[in-house]
């Protein structure tokens, strides 16, 4: 049995709050676990073509995706669509448009949309080499609702339409925000890379339901706590959302951090998804006032770096290897 070490750090004092008046069984797992950088299991992976670690890796969505967009693309090149169905915005001189989604501040609505498409490419050009089916994601095992399970539960894959309904009502009773969406796909990746398992018809709900209770705790201060899923979904038992975080957890070794470019990657590999597939964010001609505000953060930027780059100057090189540092400083939000 492999043998997993933690490398846990204390967490500073909130407050008045202690953990000594917290009931043990109730404190949310990745709460604990956020200081955690590494494992020494993670070793054992190949961590360079991983996309959920490393920013230079395609992420899996996207190579899944690509048949199905060449498909399309022929088809409307085939039956000779008119224009009209295919008109874009593009900016001229006098206009120039935008939309309101920034890799900082992520349009919550068509972040959804394109996660749920993210998910529903993995579903249908899944691997067919019968890899296992784990039971603590089997929905015949572990249903979310009391209704039945029909017998070919695993048998039809989800529409697009689905997978966004029950992502989208997640985020909207949790209040969860885009960023979270985007931390979940992530989570979604990198559980299918090390547990090298495929999301199926038969587990897709438990293995999202999974990440984004997972991605909430990491990414988010307030942390929805697992009692308040319940509230969510009905039917579904404290213990076992309990236990789906905890197997979540082993099977990632308890690596839960995202860094910045893997989560910049994963956010623009969603927008060319969604360019892609006809998905494409609403554009709105650029107002003056938010030319201004636009101004103002390049402005800002401007300052903030002002200093760093004073210091990051070196009073004297060698003529052997002098180099001059440029700064491009960019507007994200």
């Amino acid at each position: 049995m492999k043998r997993v070490s933690l490398c846990l750090l204390p967490r500073p004092a909130l407050g008045d709050h202690s953990l000594d008046m917290v009931d043990a069984a109730a404190v949310p797992c990745a709460a604990l676990l956020r200081p955690i950088l590494h494992t020494c299991g993670s070793a054992d992976l190949n961590m360079e073509f991983n996309p959920s670690d490393h920013p230079r890796a395609s992420t899996i969505f996207l190579s899944k995706s690509q048949t199905d967009v060449r498909e399309k693309r022929k088809s409307l090149y085939i039956n000779h669509h008119p224009p009209g169905q295919l008109k874009r915005k593009y900016s001229s001189c006098s206009t120039i448009f935008l939309d309101d989604s920034t890799v900082s501040q992520p349009n919550l609505k068509y972040t959804i949309k394109c996660v749920a498409l993210a998910i529903y490419y993995h579903i249908k050009n899944r691997d067919t080499d019968g890899r296992m089916l784990l039971d603590i994601f089997d929905e015949n095992l572990h249903p979310l609702s009391k209704s039945e399970v029909p017998p070919d539960y695993d048998k039809h894959d989800p529409e697009q339409k689905q997978i966004y309904r029950f992502v989208r009502t997640l985020f909207s009773a949790a209040q969860l925000t885009a960023e979270c969406a985007i931390v979940t796909l992530v989570y979604l990746e990198r559980l299918l890379t090390y547990a090298e398992i495929d999301i199926c018809p038969a587990n897709w709900k438990r293995i999202v339901l999974g990440a984004i209770l997972l991605a909430s705790k990491v990414w988010d201060d307030q942390a929805v706590w697992n009692v308040d899923y319940c509230q969510i979904l009905k039917d579904i038992t404290v213990e076992d959302m309990n236990e789906l975080e905890r197997q979540f957890l082993e099977l990632l070794q308890f690596n839960i951090n995202v860094p910045s470019s893997v989560y910049a990657k994963y956010y623009f590999d969603l927008r060319f998804l969604a360019e892609a597939n006809n998905l494409s964010f609403p554009l709105e001609p650029l107002s003056r006032e938010r030319a201004y505000k636009l101004e103002a953060i390049s402005c800002l930027c401007e300052d903030k770096y002002k200093d760093f780059r004073k210091s990051a100057k070196k009073r004297s090189v060698s003529a052997d290897n002098l180099t001059v540092v440029r700064w491009s400083p960019a507007i994200i939000s």
